[in-house]
């Protein structure tokens, strides 16, 4: 008959050490979750403190829209597929506000440009000239290139829970939104 000691004492080091690196590896998730979340706090910290001017000369807060599903999009007046997808952004206002959603667009753009763009072509949803600060905020909200267009979905929980880099389209918009009803 063998001596299965040193076969027992393996095995409970082979156990014990299977157990350390698994607990070692939930912590790491724990802990890169828990800088992912805190990362995503304080771009949401940073999109609610924002405030910018209004085509019209007025102030746009963004912490006022909070609360409630938000769209926003990052456009510009040279950008053409920008320009193209503001009429769908505009009907997306117009059918889904009574279901509390809100669009935002915010300009990449200068003041002068804006406001001549909107004597042609008028929009029913908020408008914020954004300038760099909004190039600064798309890059914080997930759009490392800064491209346009570029567009935000926001819950009622304050959390972004979509992004799209290009255009978007009407039914895509009305497939976002009740998606999230």
């Amino acid at each position: 008959m063998t001596n299965s000691t040193p076969d027992k004492s393996k095995r409970r080091l082979l156990i014990g050490g299977v157990g350390l690196a698994a607990a070692a590896a939930g912590i790491a998730v724990a802990l890169r979750r828990q800088a992912r979340q805190t990362q995503a706090d304080a771009v949401l910290t940073d999109v609610w403190s924002a405030a910018f001017d209004t085509p019209a000369g007025g102030q746009l807060q963004l912490a006022s829209l909070r609360g409630q599903p938000l769209l926003i999009n990052f456009w510009a007046t040279w950008c053409a597929p920008c320009v193209k997808e503001l009429p769908e952004l505009n009907e997306f206002q117009r059918e889904f506000a009574s279901k509390g959603w809100k669009v935002v667009g915010l300009a990449i753009d200068k003041p002068e440009a804006v406001q001549a763009f909107l004597r042609k072509v008028p929009v029913d949803f908020e408008l914020g000239l954004a300038a760099l600060t909004g190039t600064d905020l798309a890059r914080k909200l997930g759009n490392p290139q800064g491209a346009l267009p570029f567009s935000v979905a926001i819950g009622a929980n304050g959390q972004v829970f979509w992004r799209k880099l290009g255009p978007t389209s009407l039914a895509e918009l009305r497939e976002l939104a009740n998606s999230k009803a």
